[in-house]
């Protein structure tokens, strides 16, 4: 059982839309009637999971961890504009999911009087917001439980950066102040809050303050029972799910229905869909075989099957899908050192912890003693670590390496992905498709 129980009777309180933003639906049947916003919360909660294998799939499969053997999906592998007839599967659902989820937060940020809930609501937003804009770049903002009906100017796209200063950084730091650092139940706490804000600066490129929150997330990791797990399989597997090394999850339950309908991440990983019987990527076995011994292959990639058995079959539907977990933050502190100018050794000392575990040599400092040189070797350490949770394809993208790791030129129009048709049809022009689909 998972420790949040997201109830069902919780969707009746919102009403879900079909599939564009154009119609924006009243939250609940009657907001002055509510005054209890659990539900709510726990419906901003439970539209996560939505966004869960979409993120997955653009992640890995974009990048050069998976790739898709049965056309037109191969077209995640071609850099074009076809990439738009993929919309059914992947973006629109992500898309969907993502606004339910932010509308429901808003409801609960702007009706709740139990700061608690908001801040868990800031939280969701936030991290919500910051899916949508790694995904999509400019986007549609909505900061209201009941969106005007008639208002379609409110559909115009709002640049990144304005989002990510207006809206996702404010969301995050007041989730910081809102939250205890732990939870026994899974959900939002200041700790997950603080380590998302420092990935949200990383990605921004601002090294500064992503180092200052980093910082503060290692530095306080002991004190909410965050540390790494022994051994790197023990991070993985339904058995495991919130795990000491998690500091946040989107949970997962076969209990309740998820209203994605498509085959979910675990699947994809471990090839049983039928679109990708292969995904293993032949870049990341070469990547392994590049580090002898590393206990994280046999737990990441079956060379044989040439896919990942990460996230085990067993117990599938089960699996939560990891948001944010202590070993990335690790690694991105490192990042942040090294971008900040601090000396190779005290850069590579933050690696130590996640070498060690995978049973390979820590770093040598008098070797790899240039930025660049810790640079690439942070980076080779996120792909070994982190493959097949997401985060490969957002990493090259914002780390202006798609080319190089892709070998060959990627005009970066195509570094995001496109908006799905149906809600430009349904945003009385309002939205614009992202150039280049």
């Amino acid at each position: 059982m998972k420790r949040i129980y997201i109830l069902l009777v919780a969707l009746l309180f919102v009403t879900a839309c079909n599939k564009d933003l154009d119609q924006f639906p009243v939250n609940i049947a009657s907001a002055d009637s509510l005054t209890d916003y659990a539900g709510v919360l726990n419906a901003a909660y439970f539209y996560q999971l939505g966004t869960a294998t979409p993120m997955a799939v653009m992640g890995d499969f974009r990048a050069d961890n998976a790739l898709m053997m049965e056309a037109p999906f191969t077209e995640f592998d071609e850099y074009g504009p076809n990439l738009t007839a993929m919309e059914d599967q992947f973006f629109g659902p992500f898309y969907t999911a993502a606004y339910r989820s932010i509308l429901s937060a808003n409801n609960v940020i702007e009706n709740s009087e139990n700061a608690v809930e908001v801040g868990e609501a800031k939280f969701l937003r936030g991290l919500t917001y910051f899916k949508l804009v790694r995904v999509f770049g400019d986007v549609t903002v909505n900061l209201t439980a009941v969106p005007s009906a008639t208002d379609a100017s409110i559909l115009a796209r709002v640049p990144a950066s304005e989002v990510y200063n207006t809206v996702i950084i404010p969301d995050l730091e007041d989730a910081i102040a809102a939250l205890e650092s732990t939870s026994s139940d899974g959900r939002a706490t200041s700790l997950a809050a603080e380590g998302m804000l420092g990935k949200v600066y990383l990605q921004m490129g601002d090294f500064g303050n992503a180092e200052t929150h980093l910082n503060n997330v290692v530095n306080g990791a002991a004190a909410a029972e965050v540390s790494l797990q022994a051994n790197f399989a023990e991070v993985f597997g339904v058995d495991n799910d919130l795990n000491s090394e998690i500091i946040y999850a989107t949970q997962v339950s076969s209990s309740v229905v998820d209203e994605y309908g498509f085959s979910e991440f675990w699947s994809w990983s471990g090839g049983l869909d039928t679109k990708s019987l292969e995904p293993l990527d032949a870049s990341l076995i070469a990547a392994f075989d590049a580090s002898p011994g590393d206990l994280r292959r046999d737990v990441t990639i079956d060379a044989t099957l040439l896919a990942s058995p990460k996230f085990p079959q067993t117990g599938g539907p089960d699996h939560d899908w990891i948001e944010l977990r202590f070993a990335d933050v690790l690694l991105m502190y490192a990042e942040a050192l090294n971008e900040n100018g601090t000396s190779a050794e005290q850069v590579l000392d933050v690696l130590d912890p996640i070498r060690e575990r995978a049973g390979v040599a820590v770093l040598d400092h008098s070797v790899l003693n240039s930025q660049a040189a810790v640079r690439q070797a942070i980076q080779d350490e996120r792909r070994l670590e982190l493959a097949f949770e997401g985060q490969r394809w957002f990493d090259l993208v914002r780390t202006n390496t798609v080319d190089a790791a892709m070998g060959q030129s990627i005009n970066s129009n195509y570094h995001l992905f496109p908006i799905p048709i149906s809600e430009i049809l349904a945003g009385s022009d309002q939205i614009q498709q992202n150039p280049g689909y």
